[in-house]
């Protein structure tokens, strides 16, 4: 493993999964763009259906475009650089395993990156899955419900940034305000809303699966004691 495994507080485990992402930065992006700008792009194609439909549709396909990052994630602790073609070649694990499944019940839970990795990578399936689920989220579901709130404020707080651009550039002229922008009555400022969604949410994203991941990672260290193993593989490499 390319991490150093001990326990660690619950919060201190999602910092140890940020860091997995910072030192992969690369990768991890460039995998996840692969799949969220050709989806983005579909997103905003329905428009002109309704001005709502792209930010609800980048909003629901949130947990399917996570399954990529993750995959680059559990790799890279292994010490494994993941490029797209990787993620290409095992797209059928990656993209469509359990698909239905994560852009329906998976996509209102509130802890879900927390919960994904024993869902995407431990093999399991029906009640070993639901109990091995329980198992890990025992006295800690809490905590990532809390993670969830707290990116989606990030995320809140960095579209608004860059939706406030157009505020803060236009003309002194232009009659643009702080409500027309949140209510979007016109057609330039609800695609400006739409645009800094997928913006925040593009850049935002990786690093909320990182932070679960990380409290899963951590978990799994006092539950299996993964710190001990890891010394003994270190100690007999020779």
């Amino acid at each position: 493993m390319t991490l150093t495994l001990r326990p660690r507080a619950i919060w201190e485990g999602c910092d140890l999964g940020i860091r997995l992402l910072q030192s992969n930065f690369r990768s991890a992006y460039s995998c996840y763009l692969l799949v969220a700008l050709p989806l983005f792009a579909l997103c905003f194609a329905t428009y002109d259906i309704a001005p709502w439909l792209p930010v609800t549709l980048i909003w629901w396909s949130k947990p399917w475009l996570d399954r990529t990052v993750l995959f680059v994630l559990s790799r890279a602790l292994f010490g494994v650089l993941t490029t797209p073609q990787d993620v290409w070649e095992a797209q059928r694990e990656v993209w469509w395993a359990q698909w239905l499944e994560t852009i329906t019940l998976r996509r209102l839970s509130a802890s879900r990156s927390f919960t994904q990795p024993v869902r995407q990578l431990e093999g399991l399936t029906g009640a070993a899955r639901a109990m091995r689920v329980r198992q890990l989220a025992a006295r800690h579901r809490g905590v990532a419900r809390a993670m969830t709130q707290s990116f989606a404020a990030a995320e809140f707080a960095l579209m608004l940034s860059l939706v406030s651009l157009q505020l803060w550039l236009a003309p002194k002229h232009a009659d643009v305000t702080w409500m027309s922008l949140l209510s979007g009555a016109a057609k330039p400022q609800t695609l400006a809303l739409t645009l800094g969604y997928a913006a925040a949410a593009t850049f935002v994203e990786p690093f909320y699966v990182a932070a679960g991941f990380g409290m899963y990672l951590n978990r799994r260290v006092e539950l299996e004691a993964w710190d001990i193993e890891q010394e003994f593989r270190r100690a007999f490499a020779g």
